[in-house]
């Protein structure tokens, strides 16, 4: 099976999971069938999908009208009836092992021979799921996480048998649907994300349990210190500590006393009104800003640090899709791999080692591959080297924060990755712009665009949860990656899709032209937190519109939509969605096709002859003039002209 044979879909279950999948199935254009047990089960599931199409509708995140998509589904109560010419069939019934495998049992006899049998467990033996078949090479792992419509990961599992075409089948079905897809290649308990993510709560309730640290000082810690979006009780009161609970004890582990008396006492977190905090009667979460500035911080993270070096080592995963799996999955603020170079693995492993001589528990015994690493003095990004390679001044490398790619044409084209957090905008990502413009070889392009990841943002400002590493004094001089952009000798060019507002605005106008769709949104929201632009917006936004209406963006904090930039001057182009690619093509085209050194000088005069007065000007244009004359490509551009043809540039 190739991607390309996939046309029809059945989903199998339609709760939660089920009609969420096949929300997003249909949305991507594929027909698909949902069956279910019973007719008034099945329809419940259809009415939420029609409730959900018509909010995403009504907030305009949708290509089409919600009747078309619903057009593209159908209901079944008949298996037979609803695998029938199936090309993937998508299980989505509860995380039961006996029924899971009755399913599979019955789609081995009903479904077309060599569809893909894909089942969406979170955590159950994809191989177990597949012994039930006798075709176990077509059963996969498809991992939607909740909900569907909104998450955009899913992790792609194989079981022992699952064929690499069914996998990749899979892998580049995921993608037809617009979602991320991860690799999880051996099939292992928690597969990536839960594996990772479980030190995050038990560890935090064995600190707890020791009364080291209350519930609001480790939440407040992890939170407001290491800028994780909820803390691990939070977070355990929102999935329930019953779930944890269960999936710790069913894989043998230990459990922590105060997890294990939550569930003794039923008090499971929000769905019984208590967990780790009070909600029917009380405050919910009480953990704020300022509490556990003294939690060991290193405890948590050191073991998840140590679960991503297991799955490295045991070739489950690779570190860039751990990574993409814990900031998609689970709202990380980065990814745990990138985290443990920064923090250092040699100060990782020296914590584990020093919890494991403490307490001799398992949990605490370093992986062999974390092990390996430090040993190899491959330590994190001070060493260079660590789960990932670090650049080394010799000249662009590969980076976590954003892609890039220089096409044959000299188009430097750079893409803020960040799509879990709309594109904000974190120390690393602008480290990142900064070392890729600083080492390309400005001799290979001929202009840059930016643009960002996902389809919600350029990008939605800087990243609050940096905020409180920030050192005053080293804020105090303007932020480098604006000055990078702004100074770069060539052209650059912000394609703006979505929000763009705080640190993103800013970096869109240190660039020389913007485009962007209709739809999207301006504005400096920085003020509603108590500060103002810090990467240029002030004084950027005073030269290109005037005081008045630099003052209401900046005093105001309010969005202003893409027709009100355009006419203010803040943008060059704002279009509808349709004309967006080709419109930034047009502009893309001008600049690659143009005269480098003309557009270099043109750059550097418009820019400094901003700043000095009417004549100093005009004496930088006139000087950049006259040694234009004297370039190969002012002959070529004259010689083109008269003999009414394109000229063909070269820089010289």
């Amino acid at each position: 099976m190739d991607v390309d044979d996939i046309e029809t879909v059945a989903v199998i279950g339609s709760g939660n999971m089920g009609h969420g999948i096949t929300e997003v199935v249909a949305m991507a254009g594929y027909d698909v069938t949902m069956r279910d047990i019973e007719e008034d089960i099945v329809q419940d599931g259809y009415e939420s999908i029609e409730w959900s199409l018509d909010k995403l509708a009504e907030n305009d995140r949708l290509d089409e009208p919600p009747a078309a998509i619903l057009d593209r589904i159908s209901t079944e109560v008949d298996l037979e009836a609803a695998v029938a010419g199936a090309d993937i069939v998508i299980e989505a019934v509860p995380e039961q092992m006996d029924l899971k495998k009755d399913v599979f049992s019955d789609l081995d006899d009903y479904a077309e021979d060599g569809a893909i049998l894909a089942s969406n467990t979170s955590s159950l033996s994809i191989t177990e799921i597949a012994s039930a078949t006798d075709r176990p090479e077509d059963v996969v792992g498809m991992h939607f996480f909740n909900p569907p419509v909104k998450m955009d990961l899913v992790e792609v599992i194989y079981g022992a048998e699952t064929d690499d075409d069914t996998a990749q089948a899979t892998y580049d079905f995921v993608e037809a649907v617009e979602k991320t897809p991860i690799f999880v290649r051996k099939d292992v308990n928690g597969f990536v994300v839960n594996s990772v993510l479980g030190p995050f709560g038990e560890e935090a309730a064995w600190m707890a349990s020791e009364d080291l640290a209350t519930i609001e000082e480790i939440d407040a810690a992890m939170v407001y210190g290491r800028g994780y979006p909820m803390g691990p009780f939070e977070l355990g009161d929102l999935t329930g500590i019953d779930v944890g609970y269960h999936v710790r004890k069913e894989a043998g582990k230990e459990i922590p006393p105060l997890m294990e008396a939550k569930v003794e006492a039923e008090e499971l977190g929000r769905k019984t009104g208590e967990g780790y905090y009070r909600y029917d009667d009380g405050e919910g979460v009480t953990y704020e800003q300022g509490q556990g500035e003294d939690v060991d911080t290193l405890r948590i993270e050191a073991r998840m640090v140590n679960e991503a070096a297991k799955l490295v080592g045991n070739d489950v995963a690779t570190p860039d899709a751990i990574d993409t799996g814990m900031k998609l999955g689970a709202g990380f603020p980065e990814g745990i791999c990138v985290r443990g170079d920064k923090l250092g693995l040699d100060t990782v492993l020296a914590k584990l080692e020093d919890l494991h001589e403490q307490y001799g528990a398992d949990r605490y015994e370093p992986a062999d591959y974390l092990v390996g690493l430090v040993e190899d003095g491959k330590t994190g990004k001070e060493a260079g080297e660590g789960f990932y390679e670090y650049n080394t001044g010799s000249g662009p490398g590969d980076y976590n924060t954003i892609t890039w790619d220089l096409t044959d044409d000299g188009l430097l084209e750079v893409k803020l990755d960040r799509p879990e957090r709309m594109n904000a905008l974190s120390n690393d990502l602008m480290d990142a712009v900064v070392d890729l413009l600083e080492s390309v070889d400005t001799e290979d392009v001929r202009a840059v665009s930016f643009e960002g990841a996902g389809d919600r943002a350029f990008s939605a400002g800087a990243d609050v949860t940096g905020f409180a590493d920030i050192e005053p004094a080293k804020r105090a001089e303007p932020t480098e990656v604006f000055r990078v952009v702004d100074e770069f000798p060539r052209p650059t060019i912000a394609k703006i899709d979505g929000y763009c507002l705080g640190g993103g605005f800013e970096l869109a106008l240190a660039c020389d032209l913007r485009v962007a769709t209709e739809d999207s949104q301006f504005g400096f929201p920085e003020i509603t937190l108590g500060l103002l632009p810090g990467g240029g917006g002030t004084q950027r936004a005073l030269r290109m519109i005037g005081e008045a209406r630099a003052k209401e963006l900046v005093f105001r904090g309010e969005h202003i939509d893409a027709e009100r930039a355009e006419n203010w001057g803040l943008i060059n182009r704002a279009v509808p969605e349709e004309e967006y690619e080709d419109t930034c093509a047009d502009f893309l085209d001008d600049l690659v096709s143009g005269p480098p050194l003309a557009l270099q000088h043109a750059k550097r005069v418009m820019n400094e002859g901003a700043d000095e007065d009417l004549d100093a000007g005009l004496q930088m244009e006139s000087q950049a003039f006259a040694l234009l004359l004297t370039t190969q490509d002012a002959r070529e551009g004259t010689a083109a002209f008269q003999e009414d043809r394109e000229p063909e540039f070269t820089g010289e």
